[in-house]
């Protein structure tokens, strides 16, 4: 009997020590979308359950109810999203010691903002699934049942993206970037133009991405959603025009590294992955086979 519970024990141990290897999970959604959608956040957060015994996943929630959530993805200050991304993290027990992060479409920028500004606790691995590291310029179609809000914001966007009252108040507004208008843009984006380093440098963005053991951005090679899709790979149009596009490489961002990031390319840092198909359109296996190992 006694030999029984020391087996028993052991296996109890075992288990526990499982559990607890398994690094937490942080999720943002995007667009249109909510933490908890069985569809789409609440699915990936069920596969990752299911195939990662014992970790714990949070899908953030930006309000007090779906409602909320899904409205604020359009319509609240992405700074004071973040701020309040910050905070939760910070609360939550199971991330004190490092959670890895994946952001998808909008939120993996907003996730990068994060790991930019709120070092603790630790972001350990970002994967950016179709975010727009580059901002956009340009928003063909929406997701969802969302098509009658894209055309507000389309309307927006064309009465004045940088003006103050759209920047304060739609968030796709705050990561557009107009190649035709990069003094603009450099002077009154308050979110993109400021994580991206665009008006100087600050260290703290610097040491807390390169902070990061990998930073991980999928690109979809058939997106209609993105404009322009290179943008995922944090690439974009070159200046003074919207036909021709640039690699990451060729941008100034890259080639003076203000962010850091052409130093983490030369540690291995920066994963570049494509997948075939639309703006967020994957496979379960493929989902399995190319993510989950940043995962465990």
């Amino acid at each position: 009997m006694a030999a029984l519970m020391v087996a028993v024990l052991a296996l109890l141990g075992l288990c526990l020590r499982c559990a607890a290897a398994a690094v937490p999970l942080v999720i943002w959604h995007g667009m249109g979308d909510s933490c908890c959608n069985p569809q789409s956040m609440g699915y990936i957060k069920k596969i990752v359950e299911n195939k990662i015994p014992g970790i714990y996943v949070l899908s953030l929630k930006i309000g007090s109810n779906l409602i909320q959530d899904m409205e604020n993805s359009f319509f609240m200050n992405v700074n004071d999203q973040v701020r309040e991304v910050c905070g939760q993290l910070a609360k939550d027990p199971h991330l004190q010691g490092g959670y890895n992060a994946m952001g998808f479409s909008q939120g993996g920028q907003f996730l990068r903002a994060v790991a930019q500004r709120c070092p603790s606790p630790p972001m350990l691995n970002l994967i950016s699934v179709g975010g727009q590291h580059q901002g956009v310029y340009g928003f063909p179609r929406c997701p969802g049942e969302s098509s009658h809000v894209c055309d507000w914001i389309r309307k927006m966007l064309d009465l004045g993206a940088y003006t103050p009252a759209v920047q304060e108040h739609l968030v796709q507004a705050e990561y557009w970037h107009d190649p035709l208008k990069e003094e603009d843009y450099r002077k009154n984006s308050i979110f993109l133009a400021d994580i991206n380093q665009e008006r100087g440098i600050n260290e703290t963005y610097k040491k807390n991405l390169m902070a990061l053991k990998k930073f991980v951005m999928v690109k979809f090679l058939n997106d209609t959603m993105v404009d322009p899709p290179i943008s995922e790979w944090f690439g974009f149009y070159k200046s003074g025009q919207a036909k021709e596009t640039i690699p990451l490489k060729e941008t100034s961002l890259y080639t003076e590294d203000r962010l850091g990031l052409q130093e983490m390319d030369k540690a291995g840092k920066l994963v570049f992955l494509g997948v075939k198909g639309d703006h967020l359109h994957f496979s379960e296996e493929w989902f399995y086979t190319t993510i989950l190992p940043f995962l465990q």
